[in-house]
């Protein structure tokens, strides 16, 4: 039973970073998508482009994507998945000449 709990947990920890990256994205899309509909309509005499929820929807998806890139990053590592060039060096001696 506690080692199901932990990989519910464990679960959890990769949702929240993947459904904060999604919803970054989709705030960048609307952001985007109304900034070039308004340019379509003849109503409208001033076209704004909404900033603020663009780089919030920039900040979450560079955190989400950040977190579960540095997750996989480090469990490739882990397991030698990855390339020489990425493995992790060994720290060096303290040997005096």
């Amino acid at each position: 039973m506690k080692l199901m709990i932990s990989r519910f947990i464990a679960v959890i920890i990769l949702v929240i970073p993947g459904i904060a990256a999604m919803t970054g994205f989709l705030k960048m899309k609307d952001a985007l998508f109304l900034y070039l509909s308004q340019h379509g309509d003849e109503t409208l005499t001033a076209v704004s482009f909404d900033w603020l929820n663009f780089l919030v929807g920039l900040l979450l998806f560079a955190v989400g994507i950040g977190f579960l890139g540095g997750w996989i990053f480090f469990r490739d590592r882990k397991r030698n998945y990855a390339g020489p060039r990425k493995k992790a060096r060994k720290a060096a001696s303290n040997t005096q000449p």
